[in-house]
């Protein structure tokens, strides 16, 4: 009786008893692959132009996409802030920091910035990206003295081939198997020369709940040269080729990602004809790249 009394007194008076907050809202990550990478491949087609633009992917968890159709771009976004590996052209610059913005990110949120090789089509923007970011600019000691200047260096095997870009600051030197840790995020630096003197290749963890992956971000270690270059001669820079080879064939590697998108099929990975997930990428790309050195090596014994 008496329940029934203070029942109808509280609803005499219309008080609302509460049962707790709303459950928080999730927010639905932006740029998915499933969906943008179709995306991304029909924007595409099959150009490899390195100012062309394209649309974000997200390719795993916090690791996204976010530079040409012909240049990679690599944002890793962090709890306390966010890394972005290479930068494309001084164009292809706008492309990326465009992509940035349009998945949520705040420019200034992007604490360093990391280069594969220091070549003008991955490192261009750079100078641009850090007058954005204010990030600070992690680079190889080789790789310094470029970034620095926006001069190639004369030691690289394509040396007389590329034109000075414009000069960045390079605020923290690596070498092999140093991390750039802060927040949630660490990534290992591997010294990888051979495509030029001072590339590095990056490998991280990315951790969507409970499903982690691998990430490498392998260089292009592609035998390209001005054509009076010849590997043969300078058996030293060979040697650390070899070993830059067989240093990403040994990496952990779950999914692998390479400055130019096309060296690693990404167009064809990110729509589902081959495997995005493979624990083979890394020593199948490796595989590839030893055959190509051979053959330039087997043409350079031949033409003497």
């Amino acid at each position: 009786m008496f329940a029934s009394l203070v029942l109808l007194a509280l609803a005499a008076q219309q008080i609302t008893i509460p049962l707790g907050k709303a459950p928080r809202k999730i927010e639905r990550p932006k740029a998915l692959i499933e969906e943008s990478g179709p995306q991304w491949a029909a924007a595409c087609g099959d150009s490899t132009d390195w100012d062309q633009p394209a649309p974000p992917v997200r390719i795993h968890a916090n690791t996204y996409l976010v530079g040409t159709c012909g240049i990679s771009a690599i944002l890793v976004t962090g709890s306390e802030g966010h890394v972005l590996i290479d930068g494309g052209t001084e164009k292809g610059a706008e492309v990326v920091a465009g992509n940035i913005r349009s998945l949520g990110f705040r420019l200034r949120d992007v604490k360093y910035l990391l280069h594969s090789h220091e070549h003008f089509d991955h490192v261009g923007g750079i100078a641009r990206l850090q007058q954005l970011t204010g990030a600070t600019l992690v680079a190889s000691a080789p790789a310094k003295k470029v970034l620095d200047t926006g001069l190639p260096s004369t030691d690289d095997p394509q040396a007389g081939m590329h034109k000075p870009f414009p000069a960045a600051n390079v605020g923290r030197v690596v070498k092999d198997g140093d991390t750039v840790r802060f927040g949630n995020l660490m990534l290992t630096a591997m010294t990888t020369p051979g495509h030029t003197p001072g590339a590095l290749s990056w490998r991280w963890e990315s951790c969507d709940g409970g499903v982690c992956r691998t990430m490498v971000y392998a260089d292009s270690l592609s035998p390209i040269s001005l054509d009076d270059y010849r590997f043969s001669d300078h058996p030293a820079y060979l040697a650390a080729y070899r070993a830059s080879i067989a240093k990403v064939a040994a990496s952990r590697c779950e999914i692998l990602l390479t400055p130019h998108p096309s060296a690693s099929a990404m167009k064809e990975r990110m729509t589902g004809k081959q495997p995005l997930f493979d624990i083979r990428g890394c020593r199948d790309y490796a595989a590839a790249l030893t055959k190509r050195l051979d053959e330039r090596l087997a043409k350079e014994a031949a033409s003497k």
